[in-house]
């Protein structure tokens, strides 16, 4: 089992009511769970959000808390619901009820398949392993996203959660395909129902200020994440932000290439920009 559920990196002082979190960036893989996959370690980091946590490692430096994953995306996911678990892979679940595309994808709360639909597993697994994953590793992490939210929510009347992502290179391909230019970014606010207006605005900003290409909602919207955590008439917005992996990651031999250093550079300048808008001890017009 992964050893930590999650790692908090907290700032000396909140200055600001934004909280950073990486729910796909864990890479502890221990060997029990490798030995039972039909994959190789290489192979099953591929639906890993690899670096994202590195990428937003200055976080703290401005006033914000950084929450990052430790257990890995494809032993359990963050940014899917609790009960949004897959009959095809857990033993004894009745079936007939319809299932949600991610779910049926095989891309539930316990993972069923990574990247390009590749069977993490031989058979199934028994319910007691789902639900010992949850409780374990799960409920913990939500646990402390919302605490770091409602404490923001107690200083500065608001809180913004930036959810941290990063997307296959040729997932944006429809995109492109549309006739617009790739982005390199794609902001999901659940189409407006999980944060305000000004709330993107602002981050959307912060990231075309840095000379990125920016799209929202189109392909990805923002999952479980996004969908319960974004509250805004409650003044509580959250935004997913998903990265293209080629500008800082060899794709596929899962490492930093020659602009990490510059990209991560960049995206300081951006989370200064976040963080600045987030320190206002305030609620927003809209609430």
């Amino acid at each position: 089992m992964p050893k930590l559920a999650y790692q908090v990196i907290t700032p000396e002082r909140r200055r600001t009511a934004v909280v950073f979190a990486s729910p796909h960036s864990g890479r502890d893989y221990p060997w029990s769970f490798v030995r039972k996959s039909v994959l190789d370690t290489q192979m099953i980091r591929s639906s890993e959000d690899a670096f994202v946590d590195d990428l937003f490692e200055a976080a703290p430096s401005f006033g914000a808390p950084l929450l990052k994953a430790c257990a890995p995306r494809a032993f359990i996911d963050y940014n899917r619901s609790a009960d949004e678990l897959d009959p095809a892979l857990i033993d004894g679940m009745a079936k007939g009820k319809a299932l949600n595309p991610r779910v049926a994808s095989g891309l539930g709360v316990v993972p069923r398949v990574v990247a390009g639909g590749r069977a993490i597993y031989r058979g199934k697994m028994p319910m007691s392993e789902a639900q010992r994953r949850i409780e374990t590793y799960w409920q913990p992490y939500h646990q402390k996203l919302q605490e770091l939210l409602d404490a923001s929510h107690r200083e500065f009347g608001m809180s913004i959660l930036v959810d941290c992502h990063s997307m296959p290179h040729e997932a944006v391909d429809s995109v492109a395909r549309l006739g617009a230019k790739r982005p390199d970014v794609v902001l999901g606010d659940r189409f407006g129902a999980a944060a305000d207006e000004e709330v993107v605005e602002q981050i959307e900003r912060a990231l075309v200020n840095a000379g990125l290409r920016v799209v929202r909602n189109t392909p990805f919207a923002g999952a479980y994440t996004a969908q319960h955590y974004g509250r805004p008439s409650r003044g509580q917005h959250a935004v997913q932000i998903e990265i293209d992996r080629s500008i800082y990651m060899n794709e596929k031999m899962i490492r930093p290439n020659g602009n990490f250093k510059a990209f991560k550079a960049l995206l300081e300048g951006v989370i200064a920009d976040i963080t600045r808008f987030g320190a206002r001890k305030i609620p927003l017009a809209a609430e």
